[in-house]
């Protein structure tokens, strides 16, 4: 297992406008509100030591552990079962701010979250389970992740995961009396060093193969971190591989097994599409999280920056102040889209979900063009590892690619267009 370091860094960070909460006051339940007003102290703890961790590539324990004290880490913990009850809304904003400070942090809360947000509307984990999960996270951070090979396959065309990639593809699972042994790898899995639990897929040895998600102790025996992970970008998020031997197991912890040509549940679509819609808007909130930092420091540094032929800031000049315009108001439209999605969702808009995927294309596409354009503006400068933009550029690219490509996505929205197109009567525009 990797060790657990903590230093301190600094990075440049100014007070700028950030996405803010569309709901009132009296619209948030009192334990979201009050996990809601402790995020500015986490976020500025999280910037002080983001540079550092991002150098040594170290796990960020000290800022994981802020983030739950904060309330922050349990915060779409459903009222059933005692928790906040953060909305999708609530999520992304606070993505995004976790974001502004250290990406790395946001994408690891990310996933914590989004398990107890499903949670809270499927109740796919066994009650004793979930229990323990929830006990562990009142004693301290609980981090989880779902390590599924691919997303849910709900199109016949997509291809059979026994075809994949072997860091891709589901696991074994091996009968073993009443329950079962896991086997196999899985690459690049986000706090891989600090999970508590793992959900991961896996296909049965069965005559007839099935596929289902394994619920597992990250301290279980057979389960060893392979630390190959050396990202470009989101460094500390501890993206290495998991390598499971024989790991057991029990039947209970089987989740969802299905043959794997069987065709998709109805409800089961409907319950993976608003899955899938929380986390394209939670991972597109981790990258405005990153176009925000990137903004700040721009607008503090052609602040302070002065030409020396000139005598005065470069932010004074037409040339700049167009620049900054273009980075901020790419940043706007991005969160604009994605914020107002995830309000429309709460809301149970009709066809709302099946947008995200779109949106969250967009959205990167957004951060990463705006960080560009940023250090394009500043030279050389920006590319400077004195300074946190070259930063924010790499952990926005990396950011970019933690999700199932823009060729599925763009295929997607394809078909959906010709299918709508199909269903219009003929002469209709």
């Amino acid at each position: 297992m990797t060790a657990r370091t903590d230093r301190s860094d600094r990075t440049d960070r100014s007070d700028h406008a950030s996405i803010s909460d569309s709901r009132t006051p009296s619209d948030v339940p009192a334990p979201a509100a009050e996990a809601l007003a402790r995020l500015p102290r986490v976020v500025d703890l999280l910037a002080a030591r983001a540079e550092e961790h991002d150098r040594d590539a170290t796990f960020p324990y000290q800022g994981i552990e802020a983030v739950h004290e904060a309330g922050l880490l349990t915060l779409t913990v459903g009222q059933r079962f005692g928790g906040p009850a953060g909305t999708l809304a609530d999520t992304v904003r606070v993505l995004a701010e976790l974001g502004r400070g250290d990406a790395s942090v946001a994408l690891v809360t990310a996933h914590t979250l989004l398990l107890h947000a499903e949670q809270d509307r499927t109740a796919g984990w066994p009650a004793a389970a979930y229990r323990r999960l929830l006990t562990e996270s009142r004693r301290g951070p609980a981090l989880v992740n779902t390590l599924d090979a691919e997303a849910p396959m709900t199109d016949p065309r997509d291809a059979d995961p026994r075809d994949l990639e072997p860091g891709r593809r589901p696991l074994l699972a091996r009968r073993n009396g009443a329950g079962w042994q896991l086997t196999g790898r899985r690459s690049g899995c986000t706090g891989a060093e600090a999970l508590a639990w793992l959900v991961v897929r896996a296909i049965t040895d069965e005559p007839a193969p099935r596929t289902g998600l394994f619920l597992v102790r990250g301290e279980s025996p057979g389960v060893e971190v392979d630390p190959v992970g050396d990202q470009v970008g989101l460094r500390a998020a501890a993206g290495h591989d998991v390598v499971f031997t024989e790991v057991a197991v029990a039947a209970e912890a089987a989740l969802g097994l299905r043959p794997l040509d069987a065709a998709p549940d109805p409800a089961g679509v409907t319950a993976a599409e608003l899955g899938g819609a929380w986390r394209d808007l939670a991972l597109a909130a981790v990258q405005l999280g990153v176009g925000r930092a990137a903004l700040d420091w721009l607008v503090g540094f052609l602040s302070r920056r002065t030409a020396a032929d000139l005598g005065e800031p470069l932010g004074g000049l037409p040339r700049y102040q167009v620049g900054l315009g273009e980075v901020a108001s790419a940043l706007v439209g991005a969160e604009e889209l994605v914020v107002g999605l995830a309000a429309r969702i709460d809301a149970g808009e009709t066809g709302a979900a099946a947008r995200t995927g779109a949106a969250r294309l967009l959205a990167d596409r957004a951060v990463v063009d705006a960080v560009q354009r940023a250090v394009a503006l500043t030279g050389a400068p920006g590319l400077s590892r004195r300074h946190p933009l070259e930063r924010y550029l790499r952990d926005a690219l990396s950011g970019r690619l933690d999700g199932c490509g823009e060729e599925r996505v763009l295929a997607e929205v394809g078909r959906a267009a010709l299918l709508a197109g199909a269903a219009r009567p003929r002469g209709a525009a």
